[in-house]
């Protein structure tokens, strides 16, 4: 298993690389992930190899959460104070996100049937 995880910090590095070298707006990691999601896609074997290390890491994938969850609690009383402002924000921003995407694609939509006219 150990192997297993040398090629997934190694996919990890390569986008790491990539992000600082090519001063992309995207993590690293994220980069790594894609590139590892194209190479277990193009080589079966490379799945199947991975998937040992993947699945004890996806298992304990929740623990991930928890420091998010101390950092609620030890800000409790902010959140107390300006929660329901943060709502609001939360709220409205997620609205107008939902708005303009559908705007968006209208549009889209729109130019997409003028060019099939002409």
């Amino acid at each position: 298993m150990l192997p297993a995880f040398a090629v997934l910090l190694a996919f990890q590095l390569i986008g790491e690389s990539l992000a600082r070298v090519l001063h992309l707006g995207i993590p690293g990691p994220v980069i790594g992930l894609c590139l590892l999601a194209v190479a277990c896609i193009i080589s079966r074997r490379l799945r199947d190899f991975t998937e040992k290390a993947a699945h004890p890491i996806i298992s304990t994938l929740s623990l991930l959460f928890l420091p998010a969850a101390v950092g609620v609690v030890q800000f409790l009383p902010l959140l107390r104070s300006q929660g329901l402002a943060l709502g609001v924000a939360i709220v409205v921003s997620t609205a107008l996100t939902l708005v303009v995407t559908a705007l968006v694609f209208r549009f889209v939509v729109h130019k997409m049937h003028l060019e099939e006219r002409e």
